[in-house]
């Protein structure tokens, strides 16, 4: 951080030799709109140096839940974010669900997609940065992100997330539907574990300005707008998504430098 900012040195690991840089419902995120648009996964190739030695990259783990896709679409896009940092990777994951497979089918859900693991409470403590999604119900996080934070209390007990930089993105049916709300709501999961929120504010520019079109997302962090089910992210609501992962990205190196290299 700049001069007088403080610093927050990072767990376990620092980048080496990187140069900074049918039915509709409104709150339900939306059909299945990956298979026309799936363009990443959830690998990453090790980058060398000069040495052929791999450099170990901070970690930001994209944790989501998604039923019908658009949440997921915009976590492959803050994934594109993050992975432009140098020195840095997005991990998606997703957490478990907690509907019955007869539920799932009644309600028409797709299957996911395999090559997105399910991840563990206890694998949280690995990442350097946190970015969680989730759809609205009535204007918080869904039953099945709810359920994966109530999950944490061991790691709260050792305050094993304290510090960590965390965000939020989120999908909502309508432009009441809790763009913000769904957001601000969770806010209290971070500041019991004593993690750190980073919001986007108004880091994306003239984009969070215009009022020539629908556009999800707020200060709060990207979101897009699912509508019955049937409409399809923007390209300015998938853009602020990648902004808020290059965002994050930026932040977490920053956080990740020794506090002698502040002075």
């Amino acid at each position: 951080m700049g001069k007088g900012g403080g610093c927050v040195p990072s767990k376990k690991r620092f980048p080496t030799d990187v140069s900074d840089q049918d039915h509709p419902n409104p709150d339900k995120d939306g059909p299945n709109l990956l298979q026309n648009q799936l363009s990443t996964t959830n690998t990453t190739t090790p980058v060398l140096n000069n040495d052929i030695k791999a450099i170990e990259k901070l970690k930001i783990f994209i944790v989501f839940h998604s039923m019908y896709g658009h949440v997921e679409l915009l976590a492959r896009r803050m994934k594109k974010g993050v992975d432009s940092i140098d020195g840095v990777e997005g991990l998606l994951y997703r957490v478990p669900e907690t509907l019955p497979m007869e539920a799932l089918e009644q309600m028409r859900v797709p299957q996911k997609d395999g090559g997105v693991p399910v991840i563990s409470v206890d694998e949280l403590v690995m990442a350097d940065g946190l970015l969680f999604g989730f759809p609205t119900r009535f204007g918080s996080m869904s039953a099945q992100m709810k359920a994966f934070f109530d999950s944490t209390g061991q790691l709260w007990e050792g305050q094993r997330l304290a510090g960590v930089p965390a965000g939020f993105f989120v999908s909502t049916g309508t432009q009441g539907g809790g763009q913000e709300t769904t957001a601000w709501t969770a806010i209290t999961q971070l500041a019991h574990h004593g993690m750190l929120y980073v919001p986007i504010g108004y880091t994306f520019g003239a984009g969070m300005f215009k009022m020539d079109s629908l556009r999800g997302g707020s200060p709060y962090g990207a979101g897009v707008f699912s509508g019955d089910g049937s409409r399809e992210p923007s390209e300015i609501e998938l853009a602020l998504a990648e902004h808020q992962g290059k965002y994050m990205a930026s932040i977490v190196k920053r956080f990740s430098q020794p506090c002698n290299d502040l002075n």
